[in-house]
């Protein structure tokens, strides 16, 4: 058992949602919630769905809806539960930008984008959808991208099947920035370099480096150090292709794990999270062509590991980063990845070459 895995069994079991008490049904074209309900149901008379929509018993994605006539759209999850659906706090929900398109938030750690077998309710599709239907009983969001859970950081939701689709569908091609704070362990060295690997999926769904370039996917993730304060190093790390678990996967090959990460190595968890936070994310609007530049600043936890009694102040450590990631940008936003090119050319004498356990 890995060093966390106590800690989200109990975060689980806080979950709005009782997982044994509830069934799921999946939306396959667009619907109203009360025909939807008559028709998985049709053994249930219209006062008992009217009553289960009234008592809160009714949730569309984890986000209880009360509404009979909420539009329903290909992809969403309807939840019938035994007993009444808590609703869920949103004024400190920590909201980047909102307009008529999209909403970004910064994802605080340990809170799931969207539902999963073993959690409902606490998630930030929930907060969100919680949010914009407090001012509109039938708003409602839809997911755009997704964040890991244990990852922190700029996280955007659509406002309508639209926005969700176009951004959906030319993801890689409207993403023109994707930046991370990343917290490892040792002393990274050479201090700046670009990864290049191919990566697969094992039978675990665990990812992993290969050689085998019809297996895997090509990932490029450059970075550059911040700061070294022993036993960890703070990067800026930059990723040019969306694969999952990435720069978890691409660094601790080489030797150099993500403190918290409970996936890919057992580093230590002086932050009591994952040492990775997702500050910047720029994107453009394939509906409008507008330009997003969203960030979202260091976390207090990162510059208390990284800076405290160093003499550090948070100004000077923003000031520190911001011109790292200004020289960091200047050479390399119009990067793109070369088909066909492989290998790590950066890494030769004293880097710890890939660990087998992955």
């Amino acid at each position: 058992m890995n060093r966390n895995d106590n800690k989200k069994s109990k975060n689980a079991k806080k979950g709005l949602v009782d997982p044994s008490s509830i069934q799921e049904y999946e939306v396959h074209k667009k619907t109203t919630l009360m025909e939807f309900l008559f028709f998985v149901r049709p053994d249930l008379p219209r006062k008992t769905i009217k009553s289960l929509l009234s008592h809160h018993q009714v949730a569309v994605g984890g986000v209880p809806v009360s509404q009979f006539d909420y539009p329903l759209v290909e992809e969403d999850s309807v939840i019938i539960s035994k007993r009444p659906i808590a609703k869920k706090e949103t004024r400190d929900l920590p909201i980047i930008y909102e307009d008529e398109y999209i909403i970004a938030i910064n994802k605080p750690s340990g809170l799931l984008s969207v539902a999963t077998d073993r959690e409902k309710g606490k998630t930030a599709y929930r907060l969100v959808s919680d949010y914009v239907r407090a001012r509109n009983q039938k708003a409602r969001v839809y997911v755009v991208h997704r964040l890991d859970e244990d990852t922190s950081g700029v996280l955007i939701f659509g406002k309508t099947p639209e926005v969700r689709d176009s951004f959906q569908s030319s993801w890689q091609d409207i993403v023109q920035n994707r930046f991370y704070y990343a917290i490892v362990e040792g002393e990274i060295n050479p201090p700046s370099a670009s990864l290049e690997d191919y990566l697969a999926d094992n039978d675990l769904h665990l990812v992993y480096v290969t050689k085998n370039r019809a297996k895997g996917k090509l990932a490029r993730t450059d970075y550059t150090l911040i700061k070294y304060k022993k036993p960890y190093s703070l990067l800026d790390v930059h990723i040019f292709s969306g694969r999952k678990n990435q720069i978890r996967v691409q660094l601790g090959s080489r030797g150099f794990y993500v403190v918290g990460d409970d996936k890919y190595g057992e580093p230590t968890n002086p932050l009591n999270r994952l040492g990775l936070h997702a500050y910047r994310l720029t994107l453009v609007n394939p509906l409008n062509k507008k330009v997003y530049d969203f960030t979202a600043p260091m976390p207090e936890d990162f510059k208390k590991l990284m800076f405290s009694k160093t003499g550090d102040s948070a100004k000077n450590v923003n000031k520190v980063a911001e011109k790292k990631q200004k020289a960091m940008r200047d050479t390399r936003t119009a990067t793109k990845i070369k088909k066909g090119k492989t290998g790590f050319k950066a890494y030769k004498k004293g880097v710890t070459k890939g660990n087998k356990k992955r």
